[in-house]
Order: C-alpha cells, then structure tokens, then sequence
C-alpha cells in the first residue's frame, strides 16, 4: 500500500476520534484494508463522515438497483472519466460480486463488449450520459429505462450514483489518488 493516499499533504487527524478509528477497524475486518480513498478524507472528519454516510447510502441502502449493478454504474463512469483510483477499485467490486473477473475486465476497459442484461446495458448506457452529457439527459432517456423495467426511484439511483462517481472521481484525479494494493490482487 501506497505510503500517501494522494499527492497533496493533508495528513489524517491523529488521534481519530473513536467512533471513526471504530469504522477503520470495520473496514480492515471486511476488506482486509482501509480504503486510501478514507484515509484521504481522514484529514477533516466531518468531511469523512459526510462522504461515507452519502457513498453508504448509494451504494449500500435498499435499492431497486443490485449491489452489482451500482457497482457497475461506478466502473463505467470512471472508465469514461478514466478515474484510476476508481476502475481500480470498484472494477474489484464488479469481480467480487458478480464471481466474473472477465466482466470486471470488460466494464473497466469498453463495457459495450460485456455480457449483460438489456436492463443493465440501458442503465449503463444511460450513466455513460449523465457523465458525458447530462444537460442533454431528455425524457426519451428515462423513458428508456422505464421501458426495461426500472421504476422512477430506480432512474434516481441511477442518476445518483453516476453522480456521485463523477464527483469522486474528479477528486481522486485531481489529487492523484492512489488506489490499495490490494484491490488489484481481489476477486481475480
């Protein structure tokens, strides 16, 4: 593991207050790691905490959309936006989950090519929109959705979590993020 989570100098609060030293304990039980994308945030806690509640609410909460599919949406925004952090990790994600390393490949490098469903291949190429070219999002796009059987909440996950991948993505680019080690040995 990469000794700095990111290029610039914010080191993380030292002590961590118990209940955030409590969540890195989780982290390093379930994963086997703390994610460096928490470390980087780790400097300002109300900053951590305000990033994890908001990426354990999209990707975590009850939703209409699977685990794999919001990790799936994550993988090919941050092909688009070309987020090495984030095609790192979530691409682990996408192998773990699915039990396919070849679809976690395929997603990372041209998703077009994977073997998904119809609903998934709509839902991705819908993403690949929101991150390209949202102001043209129109409703012939949520139509599309609708028509491969995603509720209006589904669409609003959808929507979300191309969002918040975009953001998170331009984060870690910009601070040259450096994803765990470990995320490249997982799932292969």
């Amino acid at each position: 593991m990469t000794d700095r989570p990111t290029a610039l100098d914010l080191p993380m609060v030292d002590p961590l207050p118990e209940a955030t030293q409590k969540y890195f304990d989780i982290c390093q039980d379930k994963l086997g790691m703390v994610p460096n994308v928490l470390r980087a945030h780790a400097f300002d806690i109300d900053k951590l905490n305000a990033f994890a509640a908001l990426y354990n609410d999209l990707m975590l909460a009850d939703s209409g959309l699977t685990k794999l599919e919001r990790e799936m949406i994550a993988v090919v925004v941050s092909a688009t936006n070309h987020c090495y952090y984030c095609l790192t990790a979530h691409g682990a994600a996408v192998r773990q989950l699915s039990g396919n390393p070849i679809l976690g490949e395929q997603l990372v490098m041209n998703w077009r090519v994977a073997d998904v469903t119809r609903r998934q291949r709509a839902m991705l190429q819908f993403a690949e929109k929101v991150t390209r070219a949202s102001a043209q999002i129109s409703e012939e796009d949520r139509q599309g959705l609708r028509d491969v059987g995603l509720s209006d909440r589904d669409i609003w996950d959808v929507i979300n979590v191309a969002a918040f991948f975009n953001m998170s993505n331009r984060v870690a680019s910009a601070t040259a993020m450096q994803p765990n080690d470990d995320y490249h040995r997982q799932a292969r």
